[in-house]
């Protein structure tokens, strides 16, 4: 493989590391295999609580970034019903709770054909959405009010994976575009409900036609890179 003109891999994020952070590593060690800096970009940010497909490229692959991130995603989510949290993921701790005895898997299924096809979605608060060149999370980390315009997303399909009526908890399978907020799919899955939602766990398994059984363990790069044949 040559990294320095140019390949496409991905890793598997692990939980609670920042897509950032992970290329960083991936970075520091090709850097220090290779003797040299190597250009490297991500192809769609993945937050820290989530895990699965980040698309790297390296050299004059970076060109192809902006291709990459249009390219059809693929996650599961566990969400839990009947509670918000100012994230709607497990970031923060949950602020509101909502009655949701009410909701059956007959209801869910239901609820979820809704949005399937080309929707609105309000991007979460806390996102890297900018308002006047500023970040949103950021926004919201100073304590002061945001409000972020709907866009136009699709989502090709959305499954009910499965129900659990006792915890209130239900697993999706979601196939969709660029820029959809699986968070923000959560939130208004569960105001659809009457009720309240937020993701307990969330996993990229597939970006184009790049899959989670096709990603390089994260903390096994280095041996990776060890067992490689040739390395430019």
């Amino acid at each position: 493989m040559d990294f320095i003109k140019g390949e496409i891999f991905a890793i598997d994020k692990p939980y609670r590391m920042s897509s950032f952070g992970a290329l960083a590593h991936v970075r520091y060690l090709l850097s220090r295999k290779l003797g040299r800096k190597v250009k490297i970009g991500h192809a769609g940010t993945l937050d820290p609580l989530a895990t699965g497909v980040l698309v790297l490229c390296t050299g004059k692959c970076t060109k192809q970034i902006e291709t990459l991130q249009a390219h059809t995603k693929e996650y599961t989510a566990t969400l839990q019903l009947g509670a918000t949290t100012d994230s709607y993921d497990r970031e923060h701790t949950v602020n509101h709770t909502y009655p949701c005895r009410h909701i059956t898997e007959d209801m869910v299924r239901e609820v979820l054909k809704q949005f399937e096809g080309d929707i609105d979605q309000v991007p979460p608060t806390y996102s890297a959405v900018k308002v006047g060149g500023v970040r949103a999370y950021n926004m919201r980390r100073m304590g002061q009010d945001v409000e972020l315009a709907p866009k136009r997303i699709r989502i090709d399909q959305i499954e009910l994976t499965a129900f659990d009526a006792a915890t209130h908890r239900m697993s999706i399978r979601v196939v969709c575009g660029k820029g959809t907020y699986i968070r923000a799919l959560a939130r208004d899955i569960g105001r659809a409900m009457d009720s309240g939602a937020f993701l307990t766990e969330l996993r990229r398994t597939r970006v184009g036609d790049i899959t989670v059984e096709d990603c390089i363990d994260f903390n096994q790069f280095q041996a990776w890179l060890d067992h490689l044949p040739e390395l430019g």
